[in-house]
């Protein structure tokens, strides 16, 4: 499989950053988090820059002591970045999971597994219908996508995890009154 994968690596290079493809390239790991093929399901492979973010250096005079731009991390995973730059391009898809692919020095790719919630093949599977529902329409962006939960620290239970939920901006308010 890594053969497969670093063979196609240049081909997917040259690509666009969102590309649909007809199969999913690591089949076993698509049906694990839901894919089906049949209609209604649409993969796209998705390109995202690797590295954190970068703030433009202070040139000339003296640098506040906690100016800090070396070591800034993003609030979101790359796999995150991923899922929303898919979802901009399908916007009447709704996302049902993404998983890692591979990576190089300068990209990671990641899978994008999406589902037409008007297809009834889709509505008519009871593990699937509830795509269909009007709330799930944009849940990438609300952080509602297992990797957005994960990044709002939604994916952990239990001791060490009470001050992230309902979220952490919520538990905030709550203990201020």
């Amino acid at each position: 499989m890594k053969g497969i994968v670093r063979k196609r690596m240049t081909e997917w290079r040259a690509s666009g950053t969102v590309e649909r493809i007809s199969t999913p390239t690591k089949l076993s790991r698509a049906r694990a988090l839901g894919y089906k093929a049949k209609p209604g399901f649409v993969v796209a492979r998705v390109k995202v820059r690797r590295g954190g973010l970068h703030k433009p250096k202070i040139m000339g005079g003296r640098r506040p002591r906690r100016y800090g731009y070396n070591k800034l991390t993003h609030g979101k995973s790359e796999k995150w970045i991923a899922e929303e730059r898919a979802q901009r391009r399908y916007p009447n898809l709704v996302l049902l999971n993404s998983y890692y692919l591979a990576e190089d020095g300068k990209n990671k790719f990641y899978e994008v597994m999406f589902v037409d919630p008007t297809n009834p093949s889709i509505t008519n599977d009871k593990n699937l219908n509830w795509t269909a529902d009007r709330a799930q329409k944009g849940r990438v962006y609300r952080g509602l996508s297992t990797a957005g939960k994960k990044a709002r620290g939604l994916a952990t239970k239990g001791k060490g995890s009470v001050k992230s939920r309902p979220s952490i901006r919520a538990k905030g308010r709550l203990r201020r009154h």
